[in-house]
């Protein structure tokens, strides 16, 4: 009897069918540390601006694995050799890129787990996924830490032209209806080759390449650093911290992430937290009697949030202490209180990082340079740099 080779779609809604044609990968995906990033929000609160932003880190996983696929196609079609274990290794590595996130993503990085990023939880899982599939991880870890020969390899998990970026530019356009964040993804990955073992775009992709460049720092201004949005996160990052601070209890084992030592704390018991539950906890610090923690909690569930204002120059220490003695006068709080509910700081973005990040066009004639250095290039040195803006927020 001749046994069938293992096929599985998966419907998505930016890409339509995503096909899953290896056991190892389907059982990673079955593993209940990816079956987590069901239960974390991809965007953390920018559901409260676009209420169609409400896709997860699942989503976005299986579309950058999705995106690696036609890479690596498209790569093997242009005579670079990969083998059947590389890339089984980079579709594995792009799939638990981000298995290390914590609750709501980035807004919470930090801060439930103060000094570790999400790469090195995500190096963490991976790892410990590597032992209970009995080392057969082993290729997607060297390519996801960087210490495997084929550079480009890790090149299309993490650098300035990751599948990563181009999913989560697309996937985030499509659903917060920002038609500004588009870009031609399909187009870029036409235009991948492999040149000294470095990733490379060819000389026709420019263009495409650019529009790629000005779309993230559209979405950048207009999505992530969204004035509304930053009110939010900055608010769910103070309700932990005031948590932290006030030591509020809550359901485990979210309570052992803001009443003990980060040291004292398992992966396994990382592993099993997610948005819902600190969404938990902010409902139930909706009646809390401490009146700061009260106040952000019932402003994240009732969407009352602080009011926002961007400055281009840092903002007046006379208009943050006038909005801090409201807070004072409104709650009846102190001083030291109110600085929770009333607080300045900046914001950044940038384009293209023309210091440690590189985008190599490969020109007919065998040349290379950097995005940056091309003729009548859009992306050239008034892009340099961080784009920043400072802020307030207060209570309405």
């Amino acid at each position: 009897m001749k046994i069938m080779p293992f096929h599985k779609i998966i419907n998505d809604p930016v890409y339509g069918f995503i096909s899953i044609d290896d056991e190892l990968i389907n059982k990673i995906i079955a593993h209940p540390y990816y079956q987590r990033l069901r239960r974390i929000n991809q965007m953390a609160m920018a559901h409260l601006v676009y209420p169609g932003a409400v896709h997860t880190r699942l989503h976005h996983s299986l579309g950058a694995y999705h995106l690696m696929c036609n890479a690596l196609n498209e790569l093997k079609s242009k005579g670079v050799q990969i083998t059947k274990d590389e890339e089984q290794g980079a579709k594995i590595a792009i799939l638990l890129h981000d298995v290390g996130h914590g609750p709501f993503s980035h807004a919470l990085e930090n801060v439930l787990t103060e000094g570790l990023h999400h790469e090195e939880i995500s190096l963490l899982i991976i790892k410990e996924m590597n032992k209970q599939f009995d080392g057969k991880l082993q290729c997607a870890l060297d390519i996801f830490t960087d210490n495997y020969p084929k550079k480009f390899l890790h090149q299309l998990v993490s650098g300035q032209l990751d599948v990563d970026r181009m999913d989560y530019l697309t996937r985030d356009s499509f659903f917060t209806g920002v038609n500004e964040g588009a870009i031609g993804y399909d187009r870029i990955i036409k235009m991948l080759t492999v040149h000294n073992g470095e990733l490379m775009v060819e000389e026709k992709g420019i263009y495409s390449i650019e529009k790629f460049l000005v779309a993230r720092r559209l979405m950048y201004w207009q999505v992530y650093l969204h004035k509304t949005v930053l009110s939010a996160e900055q608010m769910l990052k103070r309700i932990i911290k005031r948590a932290k601070y006030v030591h509020a209890t809550c359901q485990q084992p979210l309570n052992s992430f803001i009443n003990e030592e980060l040291k004292n704390i398992t992966l396994e018991q990382f592993c099993a937290i997610d948005d819902y539950d600190v969404l938990m906890a902010i409902k139930n610090w909706c009646n809390h009697p401490d009146i700061v923690l009260k106040t952000l909690c019932n402003g994240i569930i009732n969407r009352n949030l602080l009011k926002v204002k961007y400055y281009p120059s840092p903002v007046d220490d006379a208009l943050l202490h006038e909005k801090i003695e409201a807070a004072c006068n409104t709650l009846h709080i102190s001083h030291e209180d109110a600085s929770w509910l009333a607080f300045s700081g900046e914001a950044s973005s940038s384009t293209y990082n023309f210091e440690n990040e590189h985008i190599h066009i490969l020109f007919k004639d065998g040349s290379v340079k950097d995005i940056s250095e091309v003729d009548d290039a859009l992306i050239n040195e008034n892009l340099k740099g961080k784009v920043k803006k400072y802020y307030i927020c207060f209570l309405r």
